[in-house]
């Protein structure tokens, strides 16, 4: 398969993202104006703002699939096919607005210098066909020629600024705020699309050159640029033409330029927002006629969708389709309702993107590493979606309701055509709300594993369970491989462990994609069996490939052979309500009893403490599994406890008797240590400097908080300063 070239380098990606951005300005700004007065400018800031987790977010996703194609596979990712179908309607209407929306501000130009009675509509819709078969032909625009485009449009712009500022009149300025703060709202909502244009780039992710740099910067810097431009702009503009003038203006920046300075420079404008905008139009319906398109090769759409042209190698019924909507949203709509159905859409889009960062974080999936992180997680992606909220609160009725109905359309499609497809996102996969299940596709328990046969060929199959008593799994971001390995032998009394290197795939990508023989891979099992060698164990390394970790290791879990699995932890394990990570889901689900261990590099083992957690059921179970640790490394054996500083004397002496026969078997090796403190935590982050090894159950009790929002950290292991393994005791051995 021929892969694109990473081709785009820094200055071609920002001239893409302004160029997607740059037509808003010849339209919104005198409709808005007339909303909100001359602070106008203001709510195209503020709109900036509030875009700017979006473009934080987006970002971080398209490093993380930098071949992925955008917005729509980012959702179907992480929310699966349904939200999938919903999303990539959303995203190509969205499109289709902005670029109805063009047009109709392109006609509006284009009568000033063609000085015609024909209606803007029917204007429109003339160039509309033109563009459709410059599209079906596969005629696209130059890089060059739109790399031209921009720096005209902004030397253009910049031209009126330098005219317009010594001529501001502050009659015009005042009021500030015409309709109080919900004007302002209801226009910072309006012209939220004017910045839709910037993530657009996110969609090429594949073709950019150093992409986890270039593209944050990118997108950034752009924004940055164009909300300069539109702020002075539209200051300039209300600063020299009245709100009566502009209210019903589809060409304000013509009409500033012919106060400015006559009509040299109005033609000039007028030529160059024709230039702008049906570069926008072209570009627009090239888009989004790719998403109907996608869905139908992903099977969400009829498979009519799909039909290439035998010739141009173009989606044919795509553009037909994607031309005859503008059209009668040309027809029937006015700008005004374009723009605002078209912002709905996009702050819609934002909202689910700035949510795709939060649960692809939050449930860890292996496949999720992106090159560059959002920053300020998730404080700037929560603003995000509650400003986008509010916006789509304050753009009014008629577009919530609009996006309901493609909701429902979006449902109605997924029934028909979604809901045969096998692939699963990302929530639907962690999601636990039992809500989740009628709307999300889940996938049975036996889940699809890819393993390798002694000759070295792929073999996608279930995964069959041996008599190995311990198996270690390996996600990928192990501290030490062998560590892991060896204290997983330490757990088993037969010497029979398996190794399982796991690596997830996303749900949309065939495990054919993948190999088990990847170099690193090769290296693990080498190390492996050096561990196996040295502690003469019945060591069986395997390397698998998995759409889901969590289902794919609870079937490893139900052998019943198996008394121990074993993973690597970092002291965290999200549980929640709504969602969990794979570690979470485990702890939740697996059938087996399982150890979690910490590695904090400690090589070896001479002195290990079992530190009791109040009101533990698992004590004696919880000390044999210690003590047969400690005889595997020729260790000491600490049974501690932690009491409180009010503790009675004779309370002490029978906790310490009673320890003490605990360990009775193991007193060549084994002693009772009990510590008075009002502060378990700190206890025990000064005490696991005197070993090597610290030895927990898993609490017991969840509190509403727990349930509601996870169980986060334990504090135990992350402020000792030993290794900990931490022992769940699912059933009696």
């Amino acid at each position: 398969m021929k892969k694109l070239k990473r081709k785009l380098g820094l200055s071609s990606v920002i001239a893409i993202s302004i160029a997607g951005m740059l037509g808003g300005i010849f339209v919104l700004p005198g409709i808005a104006a007339a909303k909100t007065g001359s602070s106008i400018w203001l709510a195209f800031l503020l709109a900036a703002i509030c875009i700017l987790p979006a473009v934080l977010s987006k970002s971080e996703l398209a490093t993380a699939m930098p071949k992925s194609g955008g917005t729509y596979v980012y959702i179907e990712r992480a929310f699966g096919p349904l939200f999938g179908t919903i999303s990539g309607l959303g995203l190509w209407l969205s499109l289709l607005l902005k670029s109805a929306f063009c047009l109709v501000g392109f006609g509006a130009y284009l009568l000033v210098l063609t000085n015609t009675s024909i209606p803007i509509e029917y204007l429109s819709i003339i160039f509309l066909f033109l563009i459709m078969i410059l599209n079906i032909f596969g005629v696209k625009k130059v890089g060059k020629v739109q790399l031209f485009v921009v720096i005209v449009s902004i030397l253009g712009l910049i031209s009126l600024l330098f005219l317009g500022f010594p001529q501001v009149k502050q009659e015009y300025i005042n009021p500030f705020i015409k309709h109080g703060k919900e004007g302002l709202i209801a226009s910072i909502a309006f012209v939220y699309v004017a910045y839709a244009g910037v993530t657009k780039v996110a969609a090429i992710a594949g073709e950019v050159k150093n992409p986890n740099r270039n593209l944050p910067l990118s997108m950034i810097f752009s924004l940055f640029l164009i909300t300069i431009v539109y702020t002075t702009i539209s200051y300039v503009l209300v600063g020299n033409v009245s709100l009566d003038i502009l209210k019903d203006d589809y060409k304000p920046i013509h009409t500033l330029a012919t106060n400015l300075s006559g009509e040299w420079l109005s033609i000039t404008i007028a030529i160059i927002g024709v230039l702008t905008l049906i570069s926008m139009a072209n570009s627009g319906v090239l888009a989004s006629s790719r998403f109907p398109f996608a869905m139908a090769n992903d099977k969400l759409l009829p498979n009519l969708f799909t039909k290439v042209h035998n010739k141009y190698l173009t989606p044919i019924n795509t553009i037909f389709f994607t031309c005859i909507i503008m059209t009668l949203v040309i027809l029937f709509l006015d700008i005004e309702k374009i723009a605002k159905l078209a912002s709905a859409f996009k702050v819609a889009m934002f909202i689910t993107v700035n949510l795709c960062v939060i649960i692809l974080r939050e449930t860890s999936v292996q496949w999720y590493n992106p090159s560059y992180k959002s920053p300020f997680y998730p404080y700037i992606q929560l603003f995000g979606i509650i400003s986008g909220l509010i916006l789509l609160f304050y753009l009014g009725l008629m577009p919530i309701l609009v996006l309901f109905s493609i909701s429902i359309l979006g449902g109605i499609l997924y029934l028909f055509y979604g809901k045969k497809s096998s692939r699963s996102g990302v929530l639907g996969n962690y999601g636990h709300l039992p809500a989740l299940s009628l709307f999300l596709k889940k996938k049975t328990q036996t889940n699809e594993l890819k393993t390798i046969n002694t000759e070295g060929y792929d073999i996608d199959s279930e995964y069959h369970s041996d008599n190995s008593s311990v198996i270690v799994t390996l996600l990928g971001n192990e501290y030490s491989p062998e560590n892991l390995t060896e204290l997983g032998t330490s757990l088993s009394l037969d010497k029979k462990i398996k190794v399982v290197n796991i690596t997830e795939a996303p749900d949309q990508t065939s495990l054919d994609a993948f190999t088990t023989k990847t170099a690193k891979i090769k290296s693990i099992e080498r190390q492996i069996n050096n561990v196996g060698k040295l502690q003469n164990a019945n060591l069986n390394f395997e390397p698998l490939i998995t759409h889901n970790i969590s289902h794919s290791i609870q079937t490893m879990s139900a052998s019943n052979f198996l008394e121990w699995l074993v993973l690597e932890w970092n002291g965290r394990a999200y549980n929640g309500l709504l969602i969990n990570n794979p570690l979470g889901w485990i702890l939740s689900n697996v059938n087996s009893n399982f150890a979690l261990f910490k590695d904090n590099g400690i090589r070896y083992f001479s002195e290990i403490v079992l530190a009791i957690r109040p009101n533990s059921k698992d004590l004696k179970q919880l000390i044999k599994t210690t003590a047969q640790i400690a005889n595997f490394y020729n260790a000491n054996f600490t049974l501690l406890h932690i009491v409180s500083e009010n503790y009675k004397e004779s309370d002490l002496l029978n906790l310490k008797n009673s320890s003490k026969k605990h360990i009775s078997e193991y007193s060549d090796f084994a002693k009772v240590r009990i510590e008075c403190s009002n502060n378990p935590f700190e206890c025990v982050e000064e005490l696991s400097s005197e070993y090597d090894l610290l030895v927990l159950g898993t609490p017991r009790k969840d509190t509403w908080r727990s349930v509601l929002f996870g169980t986060g950290k334990d504090l135990f292991a992350t402020q000792a300063n030993c290794s900990v393994l931490r022992l769940t005791i699912k059933s009696t051995n």
